[in-house]
């Protein structure tokens, strides 16, 4: 592998695009730190720091962002409205008819489609931006943006300055994401939020070394330790992951015979390979947002003038906070019924029986039409309970690791690992394949 990296930069093209990518991403951590305007720092600090349900969700946040939420930087919404538009025209794609035709015209319907994500980017950046600056100021113990909003005319002019910002700060972020995809090398968008997630590993590493030396009995010796620990905690972690994910069934396929003027062309054979977690980081992430939401709606009515809703609504806060030892059971459960339910999205969306019929294909011993996709149902529920199970794990590995060791912070979060290797897995890809085209060895072996 490492000569395979001294072969790709010995390669003019390749060293330029490997050069690209890392001089893009370093722009982007650059902006990251910009922050908006009027951001009180220390308040912000108080919120991130907590553990309850908001601090949580803002966390979430700020994974995605690329670590630009930690400094509410005009970055601070990341990619993530682009995303959600992106999302929202693949649901609506197989609804529309309009939109189903273009899917169908090749390159062309594509970027027509594009075009129109990039437009509703907008107004859904100028919106998160502003419910994520009303959820910092009033979430935190003090306002994270003393002038934001539009009940006095004097905060008017700020509050627009902010919303703009932020909404120029992602569709730049989305902008060095297409040029890195375009000119350089792996996902743009992936990269960014992959940077954003290992700059916070020195972070994470102060912290733990931190927690170590105030332990009864600490020391560098507890501290190394306790690194240690972590250190093989994510390195088998990551194992997993790589195993699972790349992980397949293979379901094997046959075409028939093709008779063309006088010449007949005889059947193939391949195979379909269904993922054992094709739902991705996703489930975690709705999880995470579905269990987040109780505890924000409680925080409303924790200030009631009535003693009992007061006191129910704090209640729930604690427990949906994660304060409750039962919050992990549920968060668990949460993500395995998450994985199915988005899968189960996925696959309608991939319609494989029809794609077989299509083009002459059928599954051995079993009749196309409904027979095969029920058949292809019914394998990918058998794979799914695999990786939701595997999903649900790495959702609670914070928990159990707290249960042992006391603390929660790890070197890298556990939906963190997920994107890291799936990342680091799709370069190398890409990397060999530009090895290969250029006559080099395989880069994995």
């Amino acid at each position: 592998m490492i000569q395979a990296l001294r072969n790709a930069m010995t390669l003019p093209d390749l060293r330029r695009k490997l050069l690209y990518t890392l001089l893009i991403l370093v722009l982007f951590r650059l902006a990251a730190h910009v922050p908006v305007p009027g951001v009180d720092q220390g308040a912000l600090g108080q919120l991130l720091a907590g553990t309850g349900g908001a601090s949580q969700l803002f966390n979430v946040l700020d994974m995605l962002s690329g670590g630009a939420v930690a400094n509410f930087s005009v970055m601070a919404n990341g990619v993530s409205p682009y995303i959600t538009a992106t999302i929202i025209f693949q649901l609506l794609t197989p609804i529309i008819p309009k939109l189903e035709r273009l899917a169908e015209e090749g390159e062309v319907g594509r970027r027509k489609i594009n075009q129109w994500t990039y437009y509703i980017t907008v107004p859904l950046a100028m919106l998160q931006a502003f419910a994520q600056a009303q959820g910092f100021n009033r979430f935190g113990s003090s306002p994270i943006l003393p002038h934001f909003g539009f009940s006095r005319p004097e905060d008017i002019l700020p509050t627009i300055s902010v919303l703009v910002a932020m909404t120029a700060g992602t569709m730049f972020a989305v902008w060095l994401g297409e040029l890195i995809t375009e000119q350089g090398i792996g996902n743009g968008l992936s990269l960014i939020i992959f940077g954003g997630i290992v700059s916070r590993v020195p972070q994470h590493v102060v912290r733990i070394w931190t927690q170590a030396q105030a332990m009864e009995g600490g020391g560098v010796g507890m501290g190394v330790l306790m690194l240690s620990i972590f250190l093989v905690i994510t390195a088998i972690t990551m194992f997993v992951i790589v195993v699972i994910q790349e992980g397949q069934r293979r379901i094997p396929v046959r075409y028939g015979k093709k008779v063309r003027g006088s010449k007949v062309y005889a059947g193939g054979r391949t195979y379909i390979p269904l993922r054992i977690n094709t739902a991705g980081m996703i489930p975690l992430i709705f999880a995470q947002s579905i269990l987040t939401f109780p505890a924000v709606i409680a925080q409303f009515f924790v200030g009631s003038e009535n003693a009992g809703v007061s006191q129910f609504s704090r209640g729930v806060m604690d427990f949906f906070g994660g304060q409750s030892p039962w919050y992990g059971l549920l968060y668990f459960l949460a993500v395995v019924g998450a994985t199915y339910f988005y899968t189960d999205i996925m696959v309608q969306q991939q319609d494989l029986p029809g794609t077989l019929k299509r083009q002459g294909g059928h599954i051995p011993g079993t009749q196309p039409g409904k027979k095969t996709a029920d058949y292809i149902n019914f394998v990918y529920r058998r794979i799914t309970l695999v990786g939701a199970l595997f999903l649900g794990g790495v959702a609670v590995l914070p928990f159990i690791v707290d249960l042992f060791l006391q603390t929660s912070v790890l070197l890298i979060t556990s939906a963190g690992m997920l994107i890291v290797v799936g990342v680091v897995l799709d370069t190398v890809r890409q990397l060999e394949a530009q090895l290969l085209m250029r006559h080099y060895e395989g880069f994995i072996k």
